[in-house]
């Protein structure tokens, strides 16, 4: 299938770094080491409510990330006024509601298509390469496409929860072709661990990868690095 990207989030590290208001430990840091065990690419999420990552680490992350900077955020004034300042390589379009512990499902782009296709547009202008995150459903990455995205990730999620794990693949390899089609390049991610990643490697165009929670949470029983290097090495062996 050819070489799949792999991004670390690393919004976890910022997590703990705020359970006590400290300095570390450092996502900037941790970035470094994760891009030195073979990432590529850097993915952080800047919430509304700053519960982790702050604008201070995003503008870092920018001068120091020596592959790809892909910044998550919610298509709102205050975020595309800061995407346009820093200007990282990507930047995911995701729903974001108060008090969620995590994203908890794909962006309605058919119902929010005026505004999107305005933020995208503003995106792009700048240089920077728009992704939209998605559930795996045909309609919403046509609707990505309409309102000038230039890639979707795919909602991961729903397959990582399911018990019928066949059944939701196969819409995540629907959707994935329909954006093929459509020109669009496929991503995909969330709640993807070291066993379920391995079928969904096998999704038709799948460029790139983004993972965060397992990555981190291994780190923390054998190091940052090989948690990222085992990562990159389930992926290169399956795709």
């Amino acid at each position: 299938m050819g070489y799949i990207r792999l991004g670390v989030n690393v919004d976890h590290v910022a997590t703990l770094r705020e359970a006590r208001k400290s300095v570390v430990p450092d996502p900037v840091h941790a970035a470094f080491i994760a891009e030195l065990a073979g990432a590529d690419g850097i993915t952080v999420h800047l919430r509304m409510d700053r519960r982790h990552i702050k604008e201070r680490d995003l503008r870092l992350l920018k001068e120091t990330v020596k592959t790809r900077l892909n910044l998550e955020m919610a298509a709102t004034d205050e975020m595309l006024k800061i995407a346009l300042d820093v200007k990282p390589h990507q930047v995911t379009l995701v729903p974001e509601r108060p008090g969620e512990v995590t994203t908890e499902g794909g962006l309605d782009v058919a119902s929010n298509a005026d505004l999107l296709t305005e933020v995208v547009q503003k995106l792009k202008d700048a240089g920077i390469e728009v992704s939209i995150f998605v559930d795996p459903d045909t309609a919403q990455v046509k609707a990505a496409k309409q309102v000038g995205a230039e890639a979707i990730e795919i909602h991961t999620g729903i397959y990582a929860a399911s018990s019928d794990k066949d059944a939701e693949l196969e819409r995540i390899f629907d959707a994935a072709r329909t954006a093929k089609n459509l020109g669009l390049r496929v991503h995909a991610g969330h709640d993807l661990n070291y066993k379920n990643i391995i079928p969904v490697l096998k999704t038709p165009g799948l460029e790139e990868v983004n993972i965060g929670h397992a990555i981190i949470a291994k780190a923390v029983y054998v190091g940052l690095e090989r948690a990222v290097r085992e990562m990159r090495e389930i992926i290169d062996a399956h795709s």
